[in-house]
């Protein structure tokens, strides 16, 4: 009985661990393959696994055609700016290791707590806004590059980071709308149309459409399965989470995925120090310091607010 209540816990951590070594594969993925070129070129991989899914939902999911027309327009919107906000997460981690981008990230729930308090009206309460204040801070020290005795502001990778965080916000609300539990696939088909055409429009470019032909013909099997299993590695994660919240309190289960950035930050270490060739990331002592400390604010803060 005791090992069941606790499996809760390992469902729980599943998610964060499985978003941290996500962000991870789409580090290595850029390092490889995308270093000086163009980061949008690896979003048709990414469209390309959509697409192929769509045939599957279409034959085995009824009702993909029970929308009207205009929510079937949102909702590939809706795709459209998961794509948009995955492109520019992209140009964040091309130029910022995993663990820095992973500590950036958090500033979304933040963004949730602004337009509830002024569009929705919501109130907060005073642990949620330490827990927003921390966060905040948390970030804040992320943003900072140290080096050869200067400071400086990551001016892009934070500016990228936000307007990802935005269109992710924009694009789950829409879907989360739509997305109730007997529409949840037909909704998800809709979403992947539009993450087809984001593809697509990337491809119209001659300039993308000739590294992504390079790419084809060089490394076909390397990027469809990777791109395939950082997939799945996302929707395990996203399933184990949900799966937790069957077993376990909404409180403790939030508290658990919000360690995300901790996890991104930690299995930084462990790729850098015993599995080089598959990432690097500075471990200095005055550099994991910084890191320690965002990321300690950042999932406590997390933490609080989701109180």
């Amino acid at each position: 009985m005791v090992c069941y209540m606790n499996m809760w816990l390992l469902f729980a951590f599943s998610g964060p661990l499985a978003w941290a070594a996500s962000m991870h594969i789409d580090k290595f993925l850029l390092e490889k393959y995308f270093k000086h070129g163009s980061v949008a070129v690896s979003m048709v991989f990414t469209a390309i696994i959509g697409l192929l899914l769509l045939p599957f939902i279409l034959v085995f999911v009824p009702g993909v055609f029970a929308f009207d027309r205009l929510s079937i327009v949102v909702m590939i919107a809706s795709g459209l700016l998961y794509m948009g906000g995955m492109l520019f997460y992209l140009y964040a981690l091309q130029t910022e290791e995993a663990s820095i981008v992973g500590l950036l990230s958090p500033a979304g729930p933040i963004l949730a707590f602004v337009l509830a308090y002024f569009v929705l009206g919501e109130r907060l309460s005073m642990g949620q806004l330490t827990g927003g204040a921390m966060v905040v801070a948390g970030v804040f020290i992320a943003s900072f590059r140290f080096g050869g005795g200067k400071i400086k502001f990551r001016k892009r990778a934070t500016l990228m980071m936000t307007i990802a965080i935005v269109c992710f916000a924009a694009s789950s609300l829409i879907f989360k709308y739509f997305a109730v539990p007997e529409l949840f696939w037909p909704a998800t088909f809709w979403t992947y149309v539009g993450e087809a055409l984001f593809g697509a429009g990337i491809l119209a470019f001659a300039a993308e459409r000739r590294i992504f032909m390079k790419l084809i013909k060089t490394n076909p099997k390397v990027m469809l399965t990777t791109n395939a299993v950082n997939e799945l590695v996302n929707l395990g994660g996203s399933l184990a989470a949900r799966y937790a919240l069957v077993l376990a309190p909404l409180a403790l289960v939030q508290a658990v995925t919000s360690t995300t950035p901790l996890m991104v930050f930690v299995l930084g270490i462990i790729i850098t120090v015993f599995l080089p060739k598959f990432g690097r990331e500075n471990i200095s002592k005055k550099i994991l310091v910084q890191k320690s400390v965002a990321a300690v604010l950042v999932v406590v803060g997390a933490i609080l607010a989701g109180s």
